[in-house]
């Protein structure tokens, strides 16, 4: 890495500002970001830097659920299986590609033995077969996990193997814009950065992979870790496309320490509750009204461990009601939730419950008197994981809300991870929307790893070369620090505070956004979301505290990120895809979703011809926000030939850019 210093002249006073070049600059430090520094070096490119704000922070890092699920080719047993195979699965939800979901199915094995073989503890049985279950959307055994902190733990690997093989990491730094090259080339060629004393500096670079996960900070009800918030609106203001924004997951998970409520959280079949909105009186046990028995209400809340995340095709008869019972609560009545482990649900029985959850729980030995005491017995784990953030499941209840838990889609990327209209910039991980309406459960992880071994092998095979034109480099971080310096000056008697800013976004999103849709709610929201980021964009955002400057220019990315989401979610609802993945769309003339709800709860349902379609988004240089649809690219046909595909792979044809010295 080589470091100058940049004088930037503004109106008052000149600064010097310090400016990296390095040859591939990793922007984000979780799972994904840090398996591609490792891959990078790997592959014998040696300039590499890891920008991030903490090795701590971010999703990989701070979240998990009962057991977490890693997804990979079945390496156990008799039961047959190929990548071929696996990207069937893939796209069985819809609206995925079939080239992506062959790459992440024939890499998932390499990625995994990668985990492996840094010291990751995957259960393996005396024979030294990886064993695996089933996960939802999955029809073989390929899920695996460590428990609970699968992910953190794959970062806590990483990092040790980022460290051992001396690769920079610059901690404590936001990236607050990307800089667009000044020419006809579609390129992003810098990132300008903020430290924690509100110093600036700019990072240059060949190529720029970019790990900064998914949009965590958009919602007000959220399962992202609180220091996670997401930059995907910084590389949409840049102009990079996206792919398939509206196709977000969603479910039960707890609020004061957020954490998925699945698994084990539901097959002990705990008793949920509703208080008034002081958490403490009114106490009502308020599901036993939506349902004929016992029987049912019991068996749709077992149900929630196997059919966790919100899911459209369960809400009429499934398990998927619970979620909008919960949100009625919360929602419209403005009441607070709770999970209750101390006592059993109304009519519990374990007779009378249906077959498929007697046998899960007889199997399991789970046959105690409470719930808390089945989790104990099934996973401890899972109550000491809670009490290490001061909650004790024995003595408390559990808030809990419906929360935003993972995009689906996000930036528009090639088979190599690439951006599909700019060079050089290559999203990986949830930023990447290479998911389409419905996935396997674990497919993030494995995602996210085989994105950083194309990325790295992409690059190492094409773009090893120096290419920016210094002098123009300069000049474009140039014309955008002084537009930045610019913006935090402007307006200062009219700015945004960013707590209200931050606020409106979250709320908007929450409120129709998120897994309930419609059409007539959405329209005005877009107008006033479209007023947020004129008058951010226009006056500015303000802080009362210096050290909160870093803060506003995250609300700025994340206003235009929301933006540029309710605008796409409202050409689907214009289009009438209807009710489908983790999202409903309420429509008077539609289907009733229960028949104790009121009309209100009519959806519309799913057009399923939108399963052959991917929706592509375009931003404009003006800021202007356009979609279109693509017709979805089948699994390819491949040559399985040895001596051609050998051919191709030793003169570098399968990287489609020259041949390989």
């Amino acid at each position: 890495m080589e470091t100058t210093t940049l004088p930037v002249i503004t109106s008052d006073k000149e600064m010097l500002v310090p400016l990296h070049w390095v040859h591939t600059l990793v922007i984000g430090s979780g799972a994904a970001g840090l398996n591609a520094a490792v891959q990078l070096s790997r592959n014998n490119v040696q300039d590499v830097l890891i920008l991030t704000e903490g090795l701590e922070k971010g999703t990989s890092i701070n979240t998990g659920s009962d057991k977490q699920t890693y997804y990979k080719l079945s390496l156990c047993g008799s039961e047959s299986d190929s990548p071929q195979a696996m990207a069937e699965s893939y796209i069985g939800g819809g609206a995925m590609h079939g080239d992506l979901a062959l790459v992440e199915a024939s890499l998932s094995s390499r990625a995994f033995i990668n985990l492996v073989n840094l010291g990751m503890p995957f259960p393996r049985d005396a024979y030294g077969q990886f064993v695996g279950y089933k996960t939802d959307h999955d029809p073989r055994q390929r899920a695996t996990s460590i428990g609970p902190y699968t992910s953190r733990e794959m970062c806590h690997h990483l990092i040790s193997e980022v460290k051992r093989l001396k690769i920079p990491i610059h901690e404590n730094r936001e990236v607050i814009q990307l800089i667009r090259s000044d020419n006809d080339e579609q390129r992003i060629v810098a990132a300008i950065t903020m430290d924690k004393n509100n110093s600036i500096e700019v990072y240059a670079a060949e190529n720029i992979i970019f790990a900064v996960g998914g949009p965590g900070g958009l919602y007000k009800t959220s399962v992202y870790p609180e220091v996670h918030f997401g930059a995907i609106g910084l590389a949409l203001m840049a102009g990079a496309k996206a792919r398939n924004l509206p196709e977000s997951q969603y479910g039960l998970a707890s609020t004061r320490f957020r954490w998925n409520v699945s698994g084990t959280y539901m097959q002990v079949i705990p008793r949920f509750i509703s208080r008034a909105a002081d958490g403490i009186s009114d106490e009502q046990e308020f599901l036993p009204t939506y349902f004929d028995s016992a029987s049912e209400m019991n068996g749709n809340i077992f149900l929630k461990g196997y059919q966790w995340p919100f899911d459209a095709r369960k809400a009429i008869g499934g398990s998927s009601i619970i979620d909008i019972l919960v949100y009625i609560e919360t929602v419209e009545k403005g009441r607070r939730v709770y999970l209750d482990f101390t006592r059993n649900s109304q009519g519990y029985n374990l007779e009378e419950l249906p077959e498929e959850v007697r046998t899960y729980l007889i199997r399991s030995e789970a046959l105690q008197q409470t719930p808390i005491e089945r989790l104990y017995k099934m996973n401890p784990a899972a109550i000491e994981l809670y009490r290490d953030h001061g909650i004790d499941l024995h003595q408390e209840a559990l808030e809990i809300a419906v929360c935003a838990q993972h995009n689906n889609g996000g930036l528009a990327g090639s088979i190599w991870w690439e951006s599909t209209n700019i060079k050089h910039f290559f999203p990986i991980g949830e930023v990447n929307g290479s998911h389409g309406v419905n996935r396997p459960g674990g497919t993030a992880l494995n995602s996210g790893q085989v994105g950083g071994f194309r990325a790295a092998e992409y690059i190492a095979a094409c773009y090893m070369d120096w290419s920016l034109p210094k002098k123009q480099v300069e000049n474009a971080i140039l014309t955008s620090l002084k537009q930045l310096l610019s913006w935090i000056k402007t307006g200062e008697n009219q700015k945004v505070k960013y707590q209200e800013a931050l606020d409106d976004l979250q709320s908007r999103m929450t409120r129709v956004g998120a897994h309930i849709r419609s059409e007539q709610a959405i329209k005005s929201e877009v107008k006033d979301a479209k007023l947020l980021v004129e008058q951010l964009i226009k006056n500015g955002c303000s802080c009362t505290k210096i050290e909160d400057l870093r803060i506003t220019f995250r609300v700025r990315q994340l206003a235009f990120a929301h933006l540029v989401y309710l605008d796409a979610i409202q050409f689907m609802l214009e289009n009438r895809v209807g009710s489908r993945g983790s999202s409903i769309v309420l429509d008077l003339n539609g289907s009733r979703v229960h028949n104790k709800l009121k009309d209100s709860w009519k959806i519309q349902l799913e057009d399923s011809s939108f399963r052959q379609k991917i929706l592509i988004t375009n931003i404009g240089d003006d800021g202007s926000i356009t979609h279109a649809w693509e017709a979805v690219r089948p699994i390819p046909k491949t040559d399985a030939w040895f001596e051609t595909a050998w051919a191709a792979f030793r003169n570098g044809e399968i990287y489609g850019c020259k041949e390989m010295s």
